[in-house]
């Protein structure tokens, strides 16, 4: 039986996942492999701390040179998360001929391009499904599985932290800051949670599946994003009075083009109202979630645990199976990820964020005194946006009085410049909030 050797570098919760599965899981891996896959050297800076996992002798290692410079281990595991030294390290296990299997999602969405040609130059794969959903298995499923069908559209949860967030403020109608602060308690969300819940760790496995599902070279940093903060729990008190739940959702939809022009992309994160009963609005706690639609297809859902030890490390070492046998080598190929130079085909262009179309519930804090909605709704008029429903709460509030508009169909330019008007308004007492509507 062929042995082949893996390095892990990074023994946070996920490699601590990842050894326990390659050490004690070698029975099951070697039958479905065929091989005999080894876990050798694991590189940590921290080599004190308990695991609560028993290594062989000299297994773990502060220093990542123990990997690169050994010639024998072929896959390297990389599951240090960040993009500086980062970076420098999967380049120089790639240059060194050394197959990756990575979860850094933000290392990807930022240096796909580099880390990819790097890759093609040396003749080794990278295989990254744990970066995006978990234990979800997403990219699989985008890249081979719904490979026969135009993607018409995405939508995703794509971040447990949030998801935990607003789904505990919906069931105990708490406030955003109180129920951040439970979720850290808890373990659900970083000292410093700013990366998930400013939406830009969404925008980021945002980007790598639009590049999968539509071949379109971005920035995630250019993909409009809109966190959780402002949300609070009086928006899940009119949303469930109107039949939604809220949920900080990732969008990519097609937009065909006419008279041969090219199609466009829209693209947003942001708090939005998903109707209650669907597949999507039941997604509570630390759950993803990813819905589909592709013209051959139509509608596959997707949903599992978007984090946590056990679930990304299943992600992980799948991907180091797939790479042992070939599978991922192939794919590699197949896909020409992040390739300039064979480009995928689409005809998919980024539509300018003024341009994304969708439907809109904003909220709006306003004196409480007649006449006071004619004049917001006159801000809406003048921008083109046509009004839906308007609800204004009975209660007398010493900070004012909550106006809840649900909007037709306009764009998010129009609801950006009707926003800047209405601040300078003396009857608005504070920053308007908003958000799509999914549906």
């Amino acid at each position: 039986m062929k042995t082949i050797k893996v390095g892990l570098v990074g023994f946070g919760t996920i490699g601590t996942g990842v050894a326990k599965l390659l050490l004690l899981q070698k029975e099951r891996i070697s039958k479905r492999t065929g091989c005999d896959v080894q876990l050798v050297r694991i590189a940590d800076l921290d080599t004190t701390r308990d695991r609560g996992l028993k290594l062989p002798e000299g297994m773990l290692t502060a220093d990542y040179h123990d990997i690169l410079n050994d010639p024998e281990i072929s896959i390297v595991v990389q599951l240090i998360g960040g993009t500086g030294v980062e970076r420098t390290v999967m380049l120089e296990m790639i240059n060194a001929g050394k197959n990756i299997v990575t979860a850094n999602k933000a290392l990807l969405a930022t240096y796909g391009e580099e880390i990819f040609t790097a890759a093609r130059a040396k003749g080794v794969s990278v295989a990254f499904e744990a970066a995006v959903g978990g234990g979800i298995p997403i990219i699989a499923a985008m890249g081979e599985s719904l490979a026969a069908n135009e993607i018409e559209s995405i939508h995703a949860i794509l971040n447990g932290t949030c998801n935990f967030i607003l789904s505990n403020m919906e069931e105990n109608g708490s406030d955003y800051a109180p129920t951040l602060k439970e979720a850290q308690r808890l373990g659900f969300a970083e000292a410093n949670p700013a990366m998930d819940v400013e939406g830009s760790d969404t925008a980021q496995k945002l980007s790598i599946l639009s590049h999968i599902a539509f071949g379109i070279h971005l920035d995630w940093k250019d993909i409009p994003k809109v966190g959780i903060e402002t949300v609070s729990g009086i928006d899940f008190r009119y949303a469930k009075l109107l039949g939604y739940s809220i949920k900080l959702l990732a969008i990519a939809n097609r937009v065909r083009g006419v008279a041969g022009s090219p199609d466009k992309l829209e693209l947003s994160v942001c708090p939005t109202l998903v109707k209650k009963g669907s597949p999507i609005a039941a997604v509570s706690g630390a759950y993803n979630a990813v819905s589909v639609i592709g013209d051959a297809v139509e509608t596959s859902f997707y949903y599992g645990k978007g984090a946590g030890e056990m679930p990304t490390a299943s992600a992980v070492v799948a991907d180091v199976m797939d790479t042992v046998v070939g599978r991922t080598k192939i794919t590699f190929e197949t896909l020409n990820l992040w390739n300039r130079e064979k480009e995928s085909g689409e005809n998919v262009v980024l539509a300018k964020a003024s341009e994304v179309k969708g439907r809109y519930y904003l909220r709006v804090v306003v004196e409480d005194r007649a006449g006071v909605i004619s004049e917001v709704t006159a801000v809406l008029a003048n921008a083109g946006i046509s009004i839906s429903s308007c609800v204004q709460d009975e209660c007398d509030e010493a900070s004012g009085v909550p106006l809840i508009i649900m909007t037709h169909e306009t764009t998010e330019g129009a609801v950006l410049g009707a926003i800047e008007e209405m601040k300078q308004m003396a009857c608005v007492k504070s920053e308007p909030v908003r958000m799509r509507i999914y549906g």
